[in-house]
């Protein structure tokens, strides 16, 4: 598919590497000052990226959305979203990119671990996170200057790093749905261009459709194929505002027989159809 926005290739991406994630630290400064301090709209295909600032300030963009964040903050960047970020003169912190097998390091499908690297989003951080997130991240950038590849203490840091920024107050008699939301995001996240059934995920997750269903409705305000078709017209709107795809493309590239029913499958989710957003995009 033709890019109509940077598709960023960073640090030997697609070359073979060990399992168990790569990952890469350096200042905020190190590269936007190079940049008058912005970095402009793109999108990694086979990272994550975590801004963390310290003191001052970034506009980011995010998936479309412009939004300010006074540090101490970070943001998750899940792979393959559309982002860019204009930091005020001076603003000082980190960017921590990490290749997607990184979540191996995952205990198992529940993990927090596995919700921050596919979620993403921006957040405020609270001092004693933040205490222990730069000083993790100064670390991480001392060690890397003595970097050995799958250094096993690097990571372990980084690690540790997006644990303690990804941390959310988690009221204790709602973990355990909670827990099942996650992993219903999860395979979604992996399985919505196949236009799975309720079933499918219901059976994934041990339960049935209406449990599901109560479930979503409860924890996140939808139905469970309403929350399958927002995660589809996400990304159909990356597509067509962010590449040089056609309608027709981004409707093939998503798992849609018939361009026609995705053309009024994303007008009836977004409100406008494909070209639209593709007048928008050019």
């Amino acid at each position: 598919m033709a890019q109509a926005i940077p598709s960023y290739a960073l640090y030997g991406e697609g070359e073979a590497r060990p399992p168990g994630g790569f990952a890469h630290i350096e200042t905020i400064a190190e590269r936007s000052a190079l940049h008058d301090w912005e970095i402009g709209v793109h999108r990694h295909d086979h990272f994550v990226q975590v801004l963390l600032v310290e003191e001052g300030h970034a506009a980011v963009m995010l998936d479309g959305v412009e939004r300010g964040l006074e540090g101490p903050g970070r943001v998750i960047v899940p792979a393959g979203a559309v982002h860019g970020f204009r930091f005020r003169l001076g603003t000082r912190g980190f960017v921590l990119t990490l290749s997607t097998d990184f979540s191996t390091r995952a205990n198992g499908p529940v993990d927090p671990l596995l919700a921050a690297l596919a979620r993403g989003g921006v957040a405020e951080l609270m001092a004693d996170t933040a205490r222990r997130a730069f000083w993790l991240a100064r670390e991480m950038l001392g060690l890397q200057q003595e970097w050995q590849e799958q250094d096993p203490l690097f990571m372990a840091l980084a690690e540790a790093l997006i644990r303690c920024v990804a941390v959310e107050a988690t009221p204790d008699g709602g973990a355990r749905a909670d827990r099942r939301l996650e992993r219903f995001r999860q395979l979604v996240e992996l399985h919505y261009r196949q236009h799975r059934d309720l079933d499918f995920y219901a059976g994934a997750l041990g339960m049935t459709r209406r449990t599901l269903s109560r479930m979503t409705v409860a924890g996140l305000g939808a139905s469970p194929m309403e929350v399958i078709h927002r995660r589809m017209a996400l990304e159909a709107h990356r597509l067509l505002r962010f590449t040089n795809a056609t309608a027709t493309q981004v409707a093939a590239e998503l798992g849609f027989d018939d361009p026609s029913y995705f053309s009024r499958f994303y007008q009836r989710m977004t409100g406008r159809r494909p070209s639209a957003d593709k007048v928008i995009a050019a």
